[in-house]
């Protein structure tokens, strides 16, 4: 497993993109909406690793639901697999709660699934392949 990216809960991907790429120098490579998240991603490099930016579409959105109980901040981490159905059935061999029993399609086009984050204190865990 690698660190492809960190997943940022943002309320303004504009407001925020001034700081993340003029302050701190990072690269837009992308702005994107995936209307079946209910969610807006930009995705900036960070030598490799990518910054995604994540804003509500709509007050259904699991991102809205985050900011009003946490606030704007880490929303969660993703980690390339080579296999991610061979990952994912292993977790629930080993009673991992997962939010995704299969893997859909994420932002980048590529297969995604999330862990609970009761299993990992918290943390919310994306895999990708």
């Amino acid at each position: 497993m690698k660190l492809e990216h960190i997943g940022i809960a943002v309320k303004s991907i504009d407001k925020r993109l001034a700081v993340w790429q003029g302050v701190l120098g990072f690269s837009l490579l992308y702005v994107k909406e995936v209307p079946e998240q209910k969610v807006k991603v930009a995705v900036l490099d960070c030598h490799g690793i990518h910054i995604e930016l994540l804003e509500a579409m709509d007050e259904q959105s699991a991102v809205r639901s985050f900011i009003d109980k946490r606030g704007e901040g880490v929303h969660h981490l993703c980690f390339k697999v080579d296999d991610i159905e061979h990952a994912l059935a292993m977790m629930k061999h080993e009673k991992v709660k997962l939010i995704d029993e299969t893997a859909r399609t994420g932002a980048s086009g590529k297969k995604i699934a999330f862990i609970h984050p009761k299993n990992l204190g918290g943390v919310l865990i994306e895999l990708t392949e």
